[in-house]
């Protein structure tokens, strides 16, 4: 990465061109978005394109994730949600799911100290429970070792189909109209909503996907109603803070009308 040496108060500082980017999206007329979601895409091809296995793709991925999350953090963005693995991903073979798996282990275990330090809260959307018994309890021990922590918010979608999410908040409701404590008349977009996986996070604002594919992939699906969507064909092992930061500032340079339309439209 190239560096432009810059002198501040007489202190030679060195600057990478994602400065200039943050420094844009934080003077911006409109605020960053409050809530960023992640479709990671193109491990798999960043590794088949230079030979090698897909697990190295992965791990490349992870340090990805690294970046993104200390940009996130930079750019002063409450909440980042992160889609590390599906319940399709089952459907892989065997060797690659394991690789998935023990990246997630070793990355929670050695970023965990980092995270606390950064003032990062780490929680999970998913079937956690579904996961390998030394998995889950390494997720489940950093969710609890953050949970006092005020900065960002790292959401990770583990285990995850959208689908299933919203079967889940219609057994829960249903469950509670049979005991008589939801009155189904009562029933809204409010009640439904306290009832998904994500309650306490806001709806995404922006939704990123790497690798140029346009689709949802069953990710966030009643969540993502109104959000604005951002495509890169950039892999995601390729995705830089650079590239977080021009997405953000395409974000900002969006009106946002919820299907209303806005006075300068007439």
């Amino acid at each position: 990465m190239s560096r432009v040496a810059t002198e501040k108060r007489g202190v030679l500082s060195a600057e990478t061109p994602g400065d200039d980017l943050l420094r844009r999206v934080l003077a911006g007329s409109h605020p960053p978005p409050g809530h960023v979601a992640i479709i990671m895409d193109g491990n798999g091809r960043w590794a088949q394109r230079r030979g090698l296995p897909r697990s190295a793709g992965h791990r490349a991925g992870v340090a990805a994730v690294k970046r993104v999350v200390m940009a996130a953090d930079e750019a002063k963005i409450p909440a980042l949600t992160l889609f590390a693995f599906s319940t399709e991903n089952w459907g892989r073979p065997k060797r690659e799911i394991s690789a998935i798996m023990r990246l997630l282990y070793e990355t929670t275990k050695r970023e965990l100290r980092e995270l606390a330090e950064k003032n990062v809260r780490l929680i999970a959307t998913g079937d956690i429970d579904g996961l390998p018994t030394t998995r889950r309890q390494a997720i489940l021990e950093a969710i609890d070792h953050t949970r006092n922590n005020t900065g960002l918010v790292l959401n990770l979608a583990l285990n995850y189909s959208g689908r299933a999410e919203i079967l889940w908040a219609v057994q829960q409701i249903a469950a509670k109209v049979r005991q008589g404590l939801i009155d189904p008349a009562a029933i809204d977009e409010e009640v439904f909503t306290r009832h998904l996986q994500t309650d306490g996070l806001p709806d995404p604002d922006l939704l990123i996907r790497t690798s140029g594919e346009r689709r949802l992939s069953n990710f966030l699906l009643w969540q993502t109603s109104y959000t604005e969507l951002y495509v890169t064909d950039t892999l995601w092992p390729d995705f830089s803070r650079e590239d977080f930061f021009r997405a953000v500032l395409d974000y900002q340079s969006r009106e946002r009308r919820f299907g209303r339309i806005t006075k300068s439209r007439g």
